[in-house]
Formats: C-alpha cells, structure tokens, sequence
C-alpha cells in the first residue's frame, strides 16, 4: 500500500493506487460529493462542451468530434474511459495523452481541494481531467459519460451539445433492464435551449419525453438529419447544412457511418459559435484512429481486436466479421474475456457460429470472471466438428497466455479475433507493442 499524503513528486502508479482505496464502492451513483469538491475547486470553464453518451459508439464518436474539430484549427480536450492499456488514454490535449506529470499535478489539485469528502476512482478522474481542460487554453472539450448520464460524474458539467450514440441493455443492474429505462438515464444530460443529437435510428420514448419537459433542442436521426451513400462516398444532410462528397472514416465497422453523421449533426447544431469547414470534416474523417474498434492488424493470420462487450456491440462486430468475407478464412481463433455482469450467454450464442477456436481468458476487477467460468458457457455454443480436433475451447488466466496459444493454432489463413473487456482486449495490444493512441 501507498504512504500517505502523496504530492505531485509521487508516482502517478501510487496515485492510482491511491483512488482505488478512497470510497468503499468502485460505483456509487449520485452528484452531491462530486458537485461539492468541484465548486470548491473553482473552476472557471470558457470552452464550448460537448458530452457523450450512449451504449455503444462513444469512443468512436469522442474521436470523429476531436479530429474533426483539430482539423479546423482548434485546441481540443477529450476525456473518455476506460482505457486500454495507460490511463493517460483517457486524458487527451490536442489529440495527445496527458503526461504523468501534468496529470499527477492535478491529483494532488483535487485531493487538497476534497477533504473528507470520499470521491470514487472515476470522480475523482474526472474531477482531474476538468481541472487540467481548465488551465490549458481550450476551445472545445469532448467529455464521454461513464455510467448512464443522470448520475454520472459527467453531468456537473452543462454541456453545450450533448450526443447519444445507440442505447441498448448494458448496466441494467445499475441503469434498468428495458431501453427506454436506460434511455432515460441517459437523457439527464440535457440542458434547455441547448441542442441534444441522438445518433440512435430508433429513438426510445423516454428520451423524447424528457427533452420535451427540459426543453432540449432534440435532433432525430432520419427527421433532422440524415446520410445517403455509394460504395465510394457519402453525404450528411441536416437542417440546414448540406456535406456531400465526404470519404468514409478511416475508422472500420458497420456503424461508423451512423456515428459519423451524428458528429456531423452536433457541429451543425453549435454552428456559427464553432465554424467547421468542408475541408477540416475530410481530413478528420481521414485520420481519425482509435485503438481496440475493429481494429485490424496487418500481417498473417489476420488479427482483429474489438471491445464489444454487450449485445448490441457483438452483433456489429458478427456484421463486420461477415463484412471482411467469411470464406476468406477457413478458421477464426477467438480470444475472449466478458464480465460477469454481462449477458454471457446471449453474447456467446450471437457469435458462435463464426468461430471455429476458443480461448477463454480471465478479466480483471471486481466483475471479473475467470477463463474456465467463461469457458463453461462456451462449451453450449461451440462447434462439434470432428475436423478441428480436440482443444476447441481452452482457458487461460492471462489474456497474453490465450493470445499465444492461439497464435500457435492458428494457420496463415485462418483469422484471430480478440474481443470482449478492455481488460483483456489491452494487454494484448500491449503485448503486440500496438500504441493505444
């Protein structure tokens, strides 16, 4: 355990250790602790922000906006979670992690300002990011809702544009077990008179009721904006910006055309306040990266690396294996690790049938689950073929450990997958020397 008081000449490690022990919960939903240490720390925002939340797809959106907005020439800070590999993922300054240093400073800003006040790991985080954006002479800042949005930490902040990406069933032990009870969590993140942009083509009705009582601009996917497309390019039309001739983001999956026009329908809606050019939209588009999201390594066997991690993030990732050509690989190796929390069995039947190989690995944390639990419900959904032989579902305690394992099996034909927590998803990007960003 860390000595305590830590100061800024203390490891941003024992730092980390640190908000690991400050609260008696990992989770603890509410705003009143949070609200408390972030008025005492005084801040003083003059940037434009813009929050994200939704099921799937924040992180593909946080990076199409700050892109996008960089290529216009302005500075921009991103704040997301969870990382994959550093923690300095989650902070970002014109498209740059934090240092340890600058981020240990504002630690050390936010334990002084706290008192007794017991702050979670992720409050805490945020409070830090806010207070690093708020020195650092900003024009936009991108901050991505953790868990929900009504009782998220996020939501100190009054957003000037808020987008909701899809909504689906995740957290339901936390946020509800039907879309439109997550939904309504989500849509706490409106404020009047200010625009709110939900990416989802299927609108649940609690998130329309509840911009009608706040009085939230509220723009619809299919009524206030929309996208058409060909094989070679596509178009954004909104209510009253006209994009056409755009190049697809360099960003790969289904879904990312979705997200795409969603990020297009936000900077419209804070338009003149924040000019994009046609130009700036074309570059970001083109040079958007982010780690872990169909994310497909060159070299063989084919590896492909994806957080999904619910439902409705395995079935894309089922429609983007497809969409790379299933005869094309005679077998797919999967490398998976899931919470416990999470709908194992509804997960595994999705995508069953487009893997061969199975290599159950543990995750981490307070959800984790270990590789053999997991390969239990594995064996109910995986193939029985003579042809592949014995081994077909393994477990392994390191995430690393499955990944080579796989690696040996799998021919210069075949495909790799890796899929499931960022806790497993990570390690393997490190182990392969891949940056997070």
């Amino acid at each position: 355990m860390t000595t305590l008081p830590l100061t800024q000449h203390s490891s941003l490690d024992q730092w980390l250790e640190h908000l690991e022990t400050l609260h008696p919960s990992a989770i603890d939903l509410g705003l009143e602790r949070i609200r408390q240490v972030y008025q005492r720390l005084n801040l003083n925002p003059k940037y434009l922000t813009i929050s994200v939340a939704g099921t799937n797809g924040k992180g593909s959106s946080c990076a199409l906006l700050d892109a996008i907005v960089r290529s216009a020439g302005y500075r921009t800070g991103v704040y997301t979670s969870p990382h994959l590999i550093d923690f300095n993922e989650r902070i970002r300054i014109q498209g740059e992690k934090a240092s340890d240093k600058a981020i240990v400073e504002q630690f050390e800003r936010v334990e002084k300002a706290r008192g007794d006040v017991s702050l979670t790991y992720f409050e805490f985080a945020t409070l830090a990011a806010l207070c690093l954006f708020d020195q650092s002479n900003l024009d936009v800042v991108i901050l991505e809702a953790g868990l929900g949005g009504r009782l998220d930490a996020v939501n100190i902040v009054d957003a000037d544009a808020v987008l909701f990406t899809s909504i689906d069933l995740d957290h339901t032990d936390w946020l509800g077990d039907t879309r439109d009870d997550i939904a309504f969590e989500k849509a706490h993140l409106m404020r009047q008179g200010r625009p709110a942009i939900c990416a989802d083509p299927v609108p649940p009705k609690s998130l329309r009721d509840y911009a009608d009582k706040v009085g939230a601009d509220l723009w619809l996917f299919g009524r206030d904006y929309n996208y058409s497309g060909d094989r070679l390019q596509w178009a954004y039309g909104g209510r009253e910006q006209r994009r056409s001739s755009l190049a697809y983001p360099a960003l790969r999956g289904a879904n990312q055309l979705l997200n795409a026009a969603g990020v297009l329908a936000v900077l419209e809606s804070l338009h003149p306040r924040l000019a994009i050019p046609q130009q700036a939209v074309r570059i970001g588009l083109a040079q958007v990266e982010l780690a872990g999201r169909f994310q497909v390594l060159p070299g063989q066997p084919v590896t492909v690396l994806d957080v999904a991690h619910n439902l409705h993030a395995v079935a894309a990732l089922r429609q983007n294996l497809d969409g790379m050509g299933r005869r094309l690989f005679p077998h797919t190796h999967a490398v998976v690790g899931l919470y416990k929390d999470k709908a194992i069995d509804a997960i595994l039947a999705e995508i069953a049938s487009r893997i061969d190989y199975w290599y159950c690995a543990n995750t981490s944390g307070p959800r984790q689950l270990s590789g053999a639990e997991l390969a239990q419900h594995v064996q109910q959904y995986a193939k029985i073929d003579a042809e592949l032989g014995p081994g077909v579902v393994r477990s392994f305690e390191l995430p690393t450990e499955a990944f080579s394992a796989a690696q040996d099996r799998a021919a210069v034909n075949d495909r790799i997958l890796v899929f499931g927590s960022f806790t497993v998803v990570g390690p393997i990007l490190k182990h392969l020397g891949r940056a997070s960003g």
